[in-house]
């Protein structure tokens, strides 16, 4: 009202060159971005593609790489048109913000960083795959499905287990189906009356008659350990454990050995432990005497 009382005008056309300017601006930036944006994705995600598939990578890992390929040229892109435009204050300001919040997010997720980076290494090593039997930590399971971030199992009570890919990656991981032939040993023990060469026949053929057990390299059965109650022998046998059970074979072989030696009457001892000495026992009558008051 004051500016009105005092006879002073406004004058619209004032504020037109303001504005034009502003839209002019904006028009400017956001055709930048979509210029950039759209030729740098084309051009960068199809390089990123290109290049990780002539390197056999997985396409989880492809999918990945583009993703974040993408991500990348729409924050260059928004930088780029944001000078083109002549916001300079503003991308200044988003550089600041920017690196405050990457620096924030690392601190606060950097379990799911490693986690993710080792799900990468993962998938791109192929220490195990999808069906394999595997043992990590005095755990084990058969790989139901590898991700980015964890790793689902199948215990062998049919338990699904979901493990951070940073204990697999970080830890000693046994593959038991890595190779096409597994040696499954299992011991035995016989008496130090036995015949040792009787019992290694049995052992050996009754090795060779399971299912699945590979003529070569040849069931074996060395002497291993002279027990304090036993002869101990390793009955040795080979299969293939992508077709073979080693579970399976193992409770086989024992129960075919121990039918064996029951039929060839080959002892298979407990421990036991025999005392020597004698044992005095005094001041009897004292005692009684005392039981009697």
């Amino acid at each position: 009202m004051l500016p009105l009382q005092q006879g002073i005008t406004i004058d619209p056309q004032q504020f037109i060159p303001p504005l034009i300017s502003a839209i002019a601006t904006l028009v400017l930036f956001v055709v930048a971005f979509v210029i950039i944006y759209l030729l740098g994705k084309y051009f960068m995600a199809r390089a990123v593609e290109q290049s990780l598939r002539r390197q056999n990578f997985d396409e989880k890992l492809i999918g990945f790489g583009v993703s974040v390929t993408v991500a990348v040229v729409a924050v260059v892109s928004v930088a780029v048109a944001a000078t083109i435009a002549g916001f300079g204050i503003v991308l200044a300001a988003f550089a600041t913000l920017g690196g405050a919040l990457a620096l924030a997010v690392g601190f606060a997720a950097q379990d799911l960083i490693a986690n993710f980076v080792a799900g990468i290494f993962i998938i791109r090593d192929e220490p195990f795959e999808v069906g394999d039997w595997i043992e990590w930590n005095g755990n084990s399971g058969v790989v139901r499905e590898i991700q980015l971030r964890v790793t689902k199992l199948d215990t062998f009570d049919n338990e699904m287990v979901t493990v951070p890919n940073n204990d697999l990656a970080s830890t000693a991981v046994v593959n038991n189906v890595a190779n096409d032939q597994r040696r499954v040993s299992v011991n035995f023990g016989i008496g130090y009356g036995d015949d040792i060469e009787q019992a290694r026949e049995a052992i050996i053929e009754e090795g060779a008659n399971i299912d699945g057990v590979l003529d070569e390299p040849a069931p074996s059965a060395p002497v291993t350990a002279l027990g304090d109650s036993a002869v101990v022998f390793s009955g040795r046998v080979w299969i293939d454990p992508k077709e073979t059970s080693v579970g399976g074979t193992r409770a086989a072989y024992l129960e075919a050995v121990k039918e064996r030696f029951d039929a060839e009457g080959i002892d298979m001892p407990y421990p036991n432990t025999e005392l020597s000495g004698e044992i005095e026992v005094a001041n009897i009558g004292e005692a009684a005497g005392a039981t009697s008051d």
